[in-house]
């Protein structure tokens, strides 16, 4: 079976095996003025438009590669992000272009696509898509999502979550090595408490851990549990572990608790990222973690892993937990004086959260932050960056992986990158001063003397027939 895309720029090797991994699909070329192909796929026949639009430039993978992809490992994707309310995160312009968060589900839809809706801590509602087969996840990746977001909740229980979420994220110049151990240690851990881990990488840089739960907490206890977690495995590795939210404060691999406050999602296993050589979040088995590195699986290479080992998370819904030993964990930790932590910045302050003022922020600073630059997009505020060390080389060459502050913030539908710098490890008298932000864009790309320009331009005074309607 021939793949169908009509690009010649693709370095997918394994494409002879595709009818191998893809018994499902059939594909039917339709006439049109319009290109686009149909997959016959769960009984359904699904469009793709464009099916030879490059989403990965380095790559050469195709919309059409991604759709047969996510038939390939349909059976893995819908047990991690099936029958759940999901984000879409779409690319229409591939990795390259701009993305957005799209968390109603779009009007123009199939019957057949199932939505649920969704009340978020800010009061809003939205209606957002479940898939419930394959077919699902093929009109999915027509709109160009890479990934699956799905929220740690099942669509017929909103309030519930099934699911704790360990994240371990990395903080620059840690090694995947580090990463491994702290896994490890996270396993020990789990298992002292009576609970089963399932391991996955994130198809970035670190290691997620799901844990399938009984539904019988609330959000806001979920996320409790998950805090005193990650100060169990901090105290057990000081070193190599932090529960700091702060990124100024942090060290090490960042146990992320706030990924279980509600609304919050996290790429599903079998995602596909948005890097260059289109990785893929790879659900593991525990004795897989020491062998394998990040980079072993792409869309390409999954399929074929898929085929011949399965879904190394085949049995994770046999094994719902409590968390009954991790909230008597939590309790513990307050008797101590060990409250509660800091919320992500959007979210409604908690009644017993601490202070929500980065350490840089208060008025006796724990560290010397600097904030470089704010731009729509990452690659723009990395140049910011790469000015400032020619303007400081002297403060530059100071600098440890660590102190770069690279903080990915999240608009309603769009992110922008936020870049800082902690300036402790630079003596006190080549501290270079805060200087004029460079670039310095607001979020949606204007800068900030283009917004004051727009607000000051002169109004047009309304016509009286306006006036009198």
């Amino acid at each position: 079976m021939q793949l169908g895309s009509r690009h010649t720029n693709r370095t997918l090797q394994p494409q002879q095996n595709w009818s191998r991994v893809f018994p499902r699909v059939t594909i039917r070329v339709v006439p049109s003025r319009v290109e686009h192909e149909l997959l016959t796929v769960a009984g359904r026949a699904v469009p793709i438009s464009n099916p030879g639009k490059v989403l990965f430039p380095q790559a050469g993978f195709s919309k059409l590669d991604l759709a047969r992809y996510y038939v390939a490992v349909a059976d893995g994707a819908l047990r991690a992000a099936g029958d759940r309310p999901n984000v879409l995160v779409r690319y229409p312009n591939g990795i390259d272009g701009e993305f957005f968060y799209q968390k109603r589900a779009p009007d123009s839809r199939p019957d057949w696509i199932d939505v649920v809706a969704l009340k978020f801590p800010s009061g809003r509602t939205a209606e957002e898509v479940v898939p419930r087969d394959a077919s699902a996840l093929v009109w999915m990746a027509n709109l160009a999502c890479l990934e699956l977001h799905p929220h740690p909740v099942r669509a017929d229980d909103l309030d519930h979550p099934d699911e704790l979420r360990i994240d371990l994220d990395p903080v620059p110049g840690v090694e995947w090595q580090q990463i491994r151990t702290v896994a490890g240690i996270v396993r020990a851990t789990l298992a002292d408490l009576g609970l089963v881990g399932w391991p996955k990488t994130s198809g970035s840089r670190g290691i997620h851990i799901n844990v399938r739960i009984e539904r019988r907490w609330t959000f806001t206890e979920v996320r409790r549990a998950a805090l005193a977690f990650a100060r169990e495995v901090e105290r057990r590795a000081p070193d190599l572990a932090t529960s700091k939210w702060w990124k100024e404060e942090r060290h090490g691999v960042f146990l992320d608790y706030n990924q279980n406050a509600k609304d919050r999602t996290v790429a599903a296993a079998y995602s596909v990222r948005p890097k260059p050589d289109a990785r893929v979040s790879a659900p593991l088995a525990w004795d897989e973690i020491d062998a394998c590195e990040p980079g072993d699986f792409t869309l390409a290479t999954m399929p074929a892993r898929f085929a011949s080992v399965g879904d190394r998370h085949a049995n994770i819904d046999q094994h719902p937990a409590s968390l009954v030993a991790l909230l008597e964990l939590a309790a513990r930790h307050e008797k101590e004086g060990l409250g509660d932590a800091p919320w992500p910045p959007h979210y409604q302050k908690q009644p017993d959260e601490p202070t929500r003022v980065q350490p840089s922020k208060r008025r006796i600073p724990k560290h010397p932050l600097i904030e470089i630059g704010r731009a729509e997009k990452k690659d723009d505020a990395l140049a910011g960056l790469e000015r400032w060390r020619a303007r400081h080389p002297e403060a530059a060459s100071h600098l440890q992986p660590a102190d770069v502050l690279v903080d990915a913030m999240r608009g309603r539908f769009h992110t922008w990158t936020r870049i800082r710098l902690n300036l402790q490890h630079v003596p006190e008298d080549l501290r270079p001063p805060q200087e004029a932000l460079d670039p310095n864009e607001e979020p949606g790309g204007w800068s900030a003397e283009e917004r004051a320009s727009w607000e000051a331009r002169p109004r047009r005074r309304p016509s009286r027939a306006r006036k009198e309607s």
